[in-house]
């Protein structure tokens, strides 16, 4: 169903009229005492089992002054009878007259019949009311939802530990009057129109209710097109089913509207409020409110004849209903204001009865008990022994998989009897001493809430087990087995103290409630077993069922899915893209500039803008690159469309889906430096704008609905097109060129950027109906970049110094997380304070971030503690959360603390002060230093805004670097800036926003690149001349060489570099397969280094690094192999001329080794080639236009790691795209798509044509072929590696290749 954010703001209005007695809280005063004026006969308590009167009204001093039981336990508790049902709105307590007996705590429970008791709750919870300091003095509170019941009991908690338990109290309020039906399962009331037909716009239909069965028609109306509305009771939950005008939708088919409540069988009272206007429903029972939007195609609601409340009778069968119907109680009956239990009891015409009505609630007398502890309840209930055979049977519910329910003990050693739940399912089983162990498996999934029934009868040697036979559910297991009755029945567990084996429990207690024990078909009476007079019982609630329902409301957020046990609740966060306790955290980042800082490349990513906000994560792709990181949401049109035919009358309309909704693109936008989406709008004779003065033919919507007559380029509100504002259009006196109504193909293209008006959500076509007129439009995907968040930061410097914002509203949940650095010993991040509640977060010594919170149940504090400073100066990750299950803290990677949070007592974080970011409300315990990115439960906090009108605090925090300069690797220089930091790769042979994307590229045996050292030039396009030249007279002291390669082919040149001196240094692969580096320092001496340990021309990645700083050099291979070498003191390598990477083409006299490696020159990939501060292959594929290099051959840019698997000599070329949907090149007015008439002709031709050259091609294939296989044959076999080119293998096979090498130094 289609949910609502909200209701509209006139429904008090609407409903303002249908409010009563029976719906509102009362506004008159209802704080009379109510207990003063009973007599003692009202009074009653644990202590006096007999009925004796235990008198305790307020300031009672006559006899014992107050009651005070002779044992002051848990067990003990005072009740009052008031008569008749009252509202109760407040109590109040005394200790006994002059004695030191007083109650400290206490809670409060509620009955309309003295049996079946409510406990009262405050937010969700068993609440606790503070007593007494003295025996004296008075404590009053007020309750915050008043309570209508008969019976009151106070239930001591704790008392004065000097004394014992002693009470005096009042109860306030007033008296309570009703309208109430009662509907024994077999009846109902109709209420009759005046006319045929009841047609409603708007609908207010209010009760209350309370019943023992968990399933029955409340209410239903039909009219015969198909309108219906439904209320049912199923499974103990109310389901609402409302349908509008469809004939399709009947109820016997139709899906709920709305389900809401759980576990409503108790024999509570329960309210229920439906309000309706036109399709929006509010949906209310107790205290949780659901609102849809109804099916159907009308507003009204059409009902015939009749309104039916307590079933759906079956016309003309007296008797006969479609459904089961309500059996229960109905109070306070309001439809659209009028009273229906009022006109049934005054017999009114507009009421027909069906069966037996009454108009008092009849109260079955059941006592259901209430297993609390998992480890110590239990009941003990006697038996009749030694009969031959067995009957027992009870009702229980529970949300635990697994408990004891019974053990007995057989006779006359027949062994043991043991019920239990086992996984949910009913496990019997009948332990012999002699024989095997009888089993009867039954049920599934018993742990659901709801009541089951269980009878185990044996007779005659036979043993049944029967599960909700009233339910028709599992057909009856039987087995064979003599058994004979024990003495002792034990119910949910066994005693600890228990020696003798009279109850054995192989799994742990049962905890849950249970009713109707009967045990040889004789009731138990449980109220006895209280007294103390019958059996024996521990950590038992008896005469009410506390079950709660921990699944509702649901606190699993994002759509995650509630399970539960009986003391706490689970959620199922998978398929949701949300993580933790509650489903609370996102899994995604929140923008791409938040990918990129963690390290990730260009790809297609989930982003959350709100975090564990509302919003859905959005599907992105983000172009991390070097400059800006930009972030691209494809829409389902971006092609090129022709329109034609469209008219002012007839417009063309095409409407744009994002995959998203609006808001999460508003988001995305919001939180973005920049956004823009380009527009093109190719026309031939079709105008766009009819500028300069005319209404426009074409326009766009945009995020908030709104017409846009502006094109992209121009500015908002201004009815140009780009051409208009630079004075460049087609025809000066219009501002389109689309708008000079051309016969010719043109077109107006631009972009979008105005923030407040993007994304384009439709775009609208008026002008292609006239002779001759086409056009044809593209709106290309959101585009956006800079995240005006992830580095928003302000400076504290003076301790007194904090921003304020308002107050954290996080009742249930929590997260706050921010970066920080400082030098100071501590200081506080963060404070909110409530009346009793507050929340802090504060560096409390260098080493230690403290996280405390206090919910109203005393603080929690959380401290992570660091083996480092943590005030370095260095930017630091904090995040804190709280939710209903737990609170933890996460301090960068340190260890995560976490403490469970308790599922009693208060859990709403209620705060009222302003938010203190980087001090406190005192001005003392102030953050020295800088915060940033702060987030508040998916919130973006602007600090920076605040900053520039606060003092003491800063906008920006600088030394981004002093934190994030490791991140630029291989030699990239970290650059600051106000937003962040970039990586500067100008003298790195990597590229990338982190300087780690390798830059390789694939030579063939002719390719040579050649870098010449005669003058200064620029590396990269923004760098200067200083930063990145290297100069003629320039005698390097030192080289640094590092490159990685991949070839099957020996010998090769890898890299030569010249000097002008003719000293060289060259880099090759000897025949062998074994590198060799060369030095030649002079003419009479050269310096051979070889390393042969395996054959490096086996395709495989190879990494090398040459480092001579003076007379030591260092040469390492594959990060492994290394060799070292100190050359004599006169050696002096020459001012360098070139670099050569693969063959050299110059003629520089190469001595007989090189020469003979170059004549193969170099086959393979070559990749991130670093000499000194210069990459030569880096300059040759990025910047050959303003590099002094120079490119022979082919060189095609690949990657080396894609060559390692496949043939070196086959790989093609690598191309990236900034663009990952395919934009195409627009300049032409008209792309192949709306060239219709040409493309097809065209493409005939290229057919015919492509048909011809491939019948030439393969004659040709074949005759080489045959060619080839004869000179193969006359060819002697050699053996291969299978994986090895045939051009490699050719050029391994080369003769007189380099020859062994003299004066070597081996490794």
């Amino acid at each position: 169903m289609d949910s609502l954010l909200g209701l509209p703001g006139v429904w008090t209005l609407l409903f303002s009229g249908f409010w009563h007695l029976g719906l509102t809280a009362t506004t008159y005063t209802c704080d009379d005492p109510l207990a003063s004026l009973l007599s003692p006969m009202a009074f009653s308590s644990s202590s006096d089992p007999t009925g004796t009167p235990s008198p305790a009204q307020l300031n009672w001093k006559v006899g014992t002054g107050g009651w005070s039981p002779a044992d002051s336990n848990a067990q003990q508790w005072l009740q009052m009878d008031l008569g008749n049902r009252v509202e109760i709105t407040a109590v109040a307590t005394q200790g006994r007259y002059g004695s030191s007996d007083w109650v400290t705590s206490y809670s409060l429970m509620f009955s309309d019949t003295g049996r079946n008791w409510k406990q009262y709750k405050q937010e969700d919870s068993i609440w606790t009311f503070a007593g007494n300091m003295n025996a004296d003095s008075v404590v009053h509170h007020k309750l915050l939802h008043s309570v209508r019941a008969r019976f009151v009991r106070f239930v001591p908690l704790e008392w004065n530990p000097s004394g014992k338990i002693g009470m005096r109290v009042e109860v306030y309020g007033c008296s309570y009057k009703s309208d109430v039906a009662d509907f024994d399962g077999r009846s109902s009331l109709l209420y009759r129109f005046n006319q045929k037909l009841m047609s409603t716009l708007k609908d207010v239909i209010s009760l209350k209710f309370k019943s023992l069965q968990g399933d029955g028609v409340l209410f239903h109306g039909e009219g015969q097109r198909g309108d219906h509305i439904t209320l049912e009771l199923q499974k103990g939950r109310l389901t609402l089913y409302l349908n509008l005008e469809d004939s399709k939708a009947r109820l016997s088919s139709s899906p709920p509207s709305a389900i809401l409540g759980s576990l409503l069988d108790d024999q509570h009272w329960h309210s229920v409020l439906i309000e309706r206007v036109g399709k929006q429903v509010n949906f209310t029972v107790d205290k949780h409110t659901q609102h849809f939007r109804a099916k159907g195609e009308a507003d009204a609601l059409d009902i015939d004849y009749e309104l039916s409340f307590g079933g759906i009778p079956v016309p003309g069968k007296p008797g006969t209903f479609l459904k089961k119907n309500f059996h229960g109680c109905l109070e306070n009956l309001y439809y659209n204001g009028v009273n229906i239990i009022d006109l049934a009891k005054r017999r009114k015409h507009q009421i027909y009865t069906v069966g037996n009505v009454t108009f008092s609630c009849s109260e079955p007398q059941i006592v259901p008990i209430t297993f609390v502890n998992s480890s110590s309840s239990y009941l003990l209930l006697p038996g009749t022994p030694q009969i031959d055979g067995l009957s027992v049977s009870f009702q229980f519910r529970t949300w635990n998989k697994d408990g004891l329910l019974l053990s007995t003990k057989l006779s006359e050693g027949s062994g043991a009897l043991l019920l239990s739940l086992e996984g949910g399912i009913l496990r019997l089983v009948i332990q012999k001493m002699t024989e095997h162990t009888a089993e009867i498996l039954t049920g599934s999934s018993l742990n659901d809430g709801l009541w089951h029934s269980v009878s185990i009868n044996a007779r005659r040697n036979r043993i049944t087990l029967t599960l909700d036979n009233e339910a028709a559910s599992p057909a009856q297991d039987t087995t064979s087995v003599q058994i004979y009755s024990g003495s002792n029945y034990y119910f949910g567990g066994c005693p600890d103290n228990l020696t003798d084996p009279q109850c054995l429990n192989p799994i742990k207690a049962f905890q849950g409630c249970m009713r109707r024990i009967f045990i040889d078909n004789q009731p138990k009476d449980l109220i006895s077993v209280q007294q103390g007079s019958l059996g024996n019982f521990s950590d038992l609630h008896i005469d009410l069922c506390s079950i709660k329902d921990r699944c509702l409301p649901n606190y699993c957020e994002h759509e995650g899915r509630c399970s539960q046990s009986w003391t706490t609740f689970y959620c199922n966060c998978s398929d949701t893209g949300y993580t933790g306790a509650t489903c609370h955290n996102s899994i995604y980042e929140q923008s791409c500039e938040v990918y990129r800082h963690r390290g990730n490349t260009a790809g297609f990513f989930y982003v959350d803008s709100d975090g564990s906000g509302p919003l859905r994560p959005l599907r992105v792709y983000c172009n991390i690159t070097e400059d800006k990181i930009w972030m691209s949401v494809q829409h389902n049109n971006t092609e090129l469309t022709r329109v034609h035919d469209a008219s002012p009358q007839k417009p063309y309309t095409m409407t744009l889906d994002y995959g998203s909704s609006l808001e999460q693109l508003e988001a995305l936008i919001d939180d973005s430096e920049h956004c823009e989406q380009e527009v093109a709008y190719h026309c031939k004779r079709s105008r766009l704008l009819n500028t300069p003065d005319g209404a426009p033919f074409t326009w766009w919507i945009g995020r908030a609905n709104e017409k846009h007559p502006y094109w992209g380029g121009s500015l908002p509100g201004v009815q140009q097109c780009e051409c208009g504002l630079e004075e460049s259009c087609l025809d000066i006196r219009h501002f389109c060129n689309c708008d000079a109504d051309k016969d010719e193909w043109t077109n107006d293209t631009g972009f979008l950027s105005f923030k407040d008006h993007l994304p384009v959500t439709q775009i609208v076509i008026t002008d292609t109906n006239r002779s001759n007129s086409e056009a044809a439009w593209r709106i290309g995907p959101l585009r956006c970049y800079g995240d005006r968040h992830f580095w928003n930061a302000v400076s504290f410097y003076t301790e007194a110094s904090y921003l304020h914002f308002p107050t954290f509203h996080a009742e249930f949940s929590a997260d706050i997380s921010f970066f920080f650095k400082t030098t100071a010993l501590s200081g506080v991040f963060l404070e909110n304070l409530g009346i009793k509640d507050f929340i802090r977060l504060e560096i409390s010594s260098p080493s230690e971030i403290t996280f405390a919170i206090d919910v109203g149940n005393g603080p929690v504090e959380l401290v992570v503690r660091s083996l480092s400073p943590l005030n370095d100066n260095q930017w630091h990750y904090v995040r804190a959360e709280r939710s209903l299950k737990e609170t933890s803290l996460q301090v960068d990677s340190l260890p995560r603390s976490t403490r469970e949070t308790s599922e009693e007592g208060h859990f709403r974080l209620q705060l009222n002060s302003q938010l203190f970011v980087g001090g406190t409300s005192s001005r003392q315990k102030g953050f020295l230093g800088c915060i940033r990115s702060l987030l508040l439960n998916g919130q973006k906090v602007d600090l920076e805004e605040r900053a520039k009108v606060t003092s003491g605090v800063r906008p920006g925090c600088p030394g981004h670097c002093s934190s994030y300069g490791s991140n630029c690797h291989n030699g990239g220089k970290c650059v600051e800036k106000h937003s962040g930091y970039a990586c500067d790769c100008t003298h790195s042979p990597y590229e990338g926003p982190f300087c780690q994307k390798e830059i390789s590229a694939v030579f063939e045996a002719s390719t040579s690149v050649t870098y010449m050292f005669q003058e200064p030039y620029p590396v990269t396009k923004n760098t200067s001349l200083s930063s990145s030249a290297i100069y003629t007279d320039m005698a390097p002291s030192k080289e640094n060489i590092a490159l990685s390669f991949v070839t099957a082919q020996a010998p090769s040149l890898l890299l030569f570099l010249n000097s002008s001196s003719q000293d060289f240094l060259a880099v090759l692969l000897c025949k062998n397969g074994s590198l060799q580096v060369r030095y030649q320092l002079s003419k009479e001496q050269t310096h051979v280094f070889t390393i042969d340990v395996e054959n490096f021309a086996n395709r495989r990645m190879h990494h090398l690094q040459i480092n001579r700083e003076g007379r030591e050099l260092t040469i390492q291979m594959d990060q492994q192999l290394r060799l070292n070498y100190n050359f004599s003191p006169e050696v002096e390598f020459r001012t360098v001329r070139s670099l050569i990477l693969g063959r050299i083409t110059e003629n520089v006299g190469l001595d007989s080794e090189i020469a003979k490696a170059n004549t193969m020159g170099f086959v393979g990939c070559l990749s991130s080639v670093q000499y000194n501060h210069v990459a030569p292959l880096k300059a040759a594929l990025r910047h050959a236009a303003i590099a002094p290099v120079t490119v022979h051959g082919a060189l095609k840019e690949s990657s080396c790691g894609f060559m390692v698997d496949s043939d070196v000599s086959a790989v093609t070329t690598v191309h990236s795209s900034s663009d990952p949907f395919g934009k195409t090149d627009e300049r032409e007015p008209l792309t192949n798509a709306v060239r219709s008439d040409s493309a097809v002709i065209g493409g005939v031709i290229a057919v015919v044509i492509f048909v011809t050259f491939c019948t030439i091609g393969i004659m040709i294939r074949f005759l080489y072929q045959h060619k080839q296989s004869h000179r193969t044959n006359q060819m002697k076999e050699k053996e291969y590696p299978e994986n090895l080119d045939s051009s490699f293998r050719n050029d391994i096979d080369l003769q007189n290749t380099v020859s062994e090498c003299k004066r070597e130094y081996f490794i």
